[in-house]
């Protein structure tokens, strides 16, 4: 990797990637898109983490972000200079829409991390999206209230959907090394994420006894480090299915699990839940 860095030095970002003091990994519960606008508990808690970080001796100096909103065959990771603000939902105030995040892409640093890290079956290399993609809201919607001033390069990386968990915790794993090289690493999506069942009504501290048991076991996997059991999330029968439906929005959580060292501790904020089928929980391993 120290070869390829050399190779590429002449771009002021890769120029930057070099050893550092080891940046945390975060996994984020993004919940509903409105969290990226609204003054709330969720948003203030990602406003004063991002203020936490770039007040550190070393901030980050590259974003890699796992959302749950792209899936693809095969994994990519976005490599345009200017990624765009994807605007990736529907039926919400116009305010929503108008947000845009213009943080600059990182094409070089992209394909160094693609050449760097291998998709598991295969052994190919990341692919490389130069043009399609940019930052959808799973990405956007809690950097923007973490770096408002969206001068920190950020690449997103898609999942392959097809493949399975522990794939996902593979690619993670292989991340991990970046950290020492001043890249944040986020996980964004939600540990329970049942849209069908969503009740407005609720309060955050209302839930389904089956979305509190499974957050629950997950928070217990995560505080004890027994972080490949997580790759078995599915063995939780109906709870799981309840859980996640579909499983995109846990699967952020295996990226940003695998890139966990050992001496890491893990610290969770924004424990709750919206609309008692969505948990907000998020964890910072550092």
């Amino acid at each position: 990797m120290t070869e390829t860095l050399s190779a590429l030095s002449n771009h002021p970002l890769v120029d930057k990637l070099l050893p550092s003091r080891r940046q945390p990994v975060l996994f984020i519960g993004h919940g509903s898109p409105l969290n990226a606008i609204e003054d709330n508990r969720w948003r203030r808690s990602w406003q004063a983490l991002g203020a936490e970080l770039l007040a550190r001796p070393e901030p980050p100096r590259l974003i890699l972000c796992i959302s749950a909103h792209w899936l693809t065959t095969g994994w990519q990771l976005t490599a345009m200079d200017k990624p765009r603000t994807i605007h990736d939902f529907g039926g919400f105030p116009q305010a929503l829409f108008d947000q845009q995040y213009p943080a600059p892409g990182a094409p070089q640093a992209a394909r160094l991390i693609s050449e760097a890290v291998l998709q598991p079956t295969s052994r190919a290399p990341l692919g490389l999206d130069e043009g399609d993609w940019g930052l959808d809201h799973g990405t956007w919607s809690v950097l923007k209230p973490m770096f408002p001033d969206a001068n920190i390069p950020v690449i997103q990386l898609s999942m392959d959907y097809a493949r399975p968990a522990a794939e996902h915790f593979e690619i993670g794993r292989q991340l991990a090394s970046w950290r020492e090289r001043g890249v944040l690493i986020v996980g964004s999506g939600n540990t329970v994420h049942n849209l069908r069942t969503m009740r407005r009504d609720a309060t955050d501290d209302q839930a389904y006894d089956w979305a509190i048991e499974f957050d629950r076991v997950t928070a217990d996997h995560i505080e004890q480090g027994r972080l490949t059991v997580l790759n078995d999330f599915q063995q939780m029968g109906p709870v799981a299915q309840m859980a996640h439906p579909t499983w995109e929005h846990y699967l952020p959580l295996l990226y940003a699990a695998g890139a966990v060292h050992e001496s890491d501790t893990p610290r969770f904020f924004n424990q709750g839940f919206q609309g008692a089928s969505i948990s907000m929980r998020s964890v910072v391993w550092d």
